[in-house]
């Protein structure tokens, strides 16, 4: 049950902290609107992901095709990201964001996660098997621990993140805020890029 336990944390911890449009995403919001609405993002995982895992279950039993479906995929996030990484290239000043302004972190986030390949890449390739490995090795306690080890890990390293992105907001002002949003927007548009190679070629296939 250790070594399900250390799979989980190691899985976590590495997609929590690889680069992707979810965490250009939490940057991005914590810079505009503070910690809170960071830390909304980072458990965006916590809402997608099951559907995102009884999705990947029933491609991996019932489509015959997958490329076909993650191309699809990888599409429509393609859109998405284009969109909001336009809106995130025209954010501007902190001083003229109006207050009620609704950050929809939260549901945002989530629509990221579900239209990211990446996810239902991990579970088909990488978090099915392990799954199954714990679940043989050490039953249903084990597979708990492997769960719980990666979601801790997953949205904990992505929330202290937001956190260290709040405390150097302050430092940034005027040009220098300016410059990262638009550096983030930039990000958002390559990772848009990225997917629509991937369904590009998962649809060529």
């Amino acid at each position: 049950m250790t070594t399900a336990l250390v799979t989980g944390i190691f899985f976590g911890l590495t997609a929590g902290l690889a680069p992707g449009p979810l965490l250009f995403f939490l940057l991005s919001q914590t810079m505009r609107y503070g910690a809170k609405e960071g830390i909304k993002v980072a458990m965006t995982p916590l809402v997608t992901d099951l559907p995102i895992i009884a999705i990947t279950l029933y491609l991996l039993h019932k489509v015959s095709d997958i490329d076909i479906a993650m191309g699809f995929i990888s599409l429509a996030g393609a859109i998405f990201l284009v969109r909001l990484a336009w809106e995130t290239t025209l954010t501007m000043p902190v001083r003229e964001i109006f207050p009620g302004t609704e950050p929809r972190s939260l549901l945002t986030g989530a629509v990221i996660n579900a239209l990211s390949p990446h996810p239902y890449l991990f579970w088909i390739t990488v978090g099915v098997p392990s799954l199954g490995k714990a679940m043989d090795n050490g039953g249903a306690p084990a597979a708990i621990l492997f769960v719980a080890g990666f979601y801790i890990l997953l949205t904990g390293s992505k929330a202290l993140m937001a956190v260290y992105m709040d405390r150097s907001r302050s430092f940034l002002g005027g040009h220098a805020y300016l410059l990262v949003m638009r550096s983030l927007g930039a990000l958002l548009f390559v990772c848009a890029l990225i997917f629509g190679m991937d369904a590009y070629r998962l649809l060529s296939i």
